[in-house]
């Protein structure tokens, strides 16, 4: 029986040779669920769940919803248990990948991966519902910063999180189609490496500790909230 874990490593593989350029970045909240997956590509974000063998149906119709509120397109990857019966589960613009062991290579739409075989059965289509202004919060605020850099806007440095993201929506809202150029590349282009180190240099020079009655650093605050 394939579980989550065995089908993760395997099928970033196949999705980068199905689409050439992507990064992936794992387990990120929407909504009220959880994206297992999120691959960028150029202009657009996938949102993709995986349904193991071990896994069942309880929660994907809310996941759905959500995934259908925060990507240009979504796939669902089952293990075999489920390849029968999935489309039934998800709608008609949600692609599908199937999964099983397997030792002979495909070719086309399938791909052989180890001892892991998937296969396209469905092709992603655009997901009517998408929204992109749900999608401007999976960036981190040093990113945010580079996008007020080139739309020439204010730094606002006392600004929440959320209230930036209002600010850029004002702003890009007659052009959204760069916005999602824009946000795509910039997850293209995120350096963890980067921002451990930031953290790490910061925690050398400053005591992390908090004196009675003070309040925490608001620099610290800013890189922990850039972190998530």
């Amino acid at each position: 029986m394939l579980k989550d874990k065995d089908i993760r490593e395997p099928l970033f593989m196949f999705l980068e040779e199905q689409y050439g350029k992507v990064r992936i970045l794992e387990e990120k909240m929407m909504g009220r669920s959880r994206a297992d997956v999120i691959m960028v590509i150029e202009n657009e974000l996938i949102g993709i769940e995986i349904k193991s063998d071990a896994d069942t149906y309880v929660r994907l119709s809310r996941q759905v919803k959500d995934y259908d509120c925060y990507f240009d397109r979504n796939i669902i990857v089952v293990g075999t248990s489920h390849a029968t019966h999935v489309k039934e589960h998800v709608p008609e613009h949600w692609g599908i990948i199937t999964v099983e062991e397997a030792e002979d290579a495909g070719d086309g739409d399938t791909g052989n991966m180890g001892n892991l075989d998937f296969y396209f059965y469905r092709r992603p289509e655009v997901n009517p519902d998408a929204d992109i202004t749900k999608r401007l919060p999976f960036l981190w605020r040093s990113e945010l910063n580079q996008l007020l850099l080139k739309y020439e806007m204010p730094a606002y440095a006392y600004l929440s999180k959320p209230k930036v993201i209002e600010k850029i929506l004002l702003k890009r809202a007659d052009d959204l189609e760069e916005l999602k150029h824009d946000i795509s590349e910039l997850l293209f282009e995120r350096d963890y490496d980067a921002m451990l180190k930031e953290i790490e240099e910061y925690r050398a020079t400053h005591s992390t500790r908090r004196r009675r009655g003070r309040k925490k650093s608001t620099r610290v605050r800013a890189i922990r909230r850039a972190a998530k």
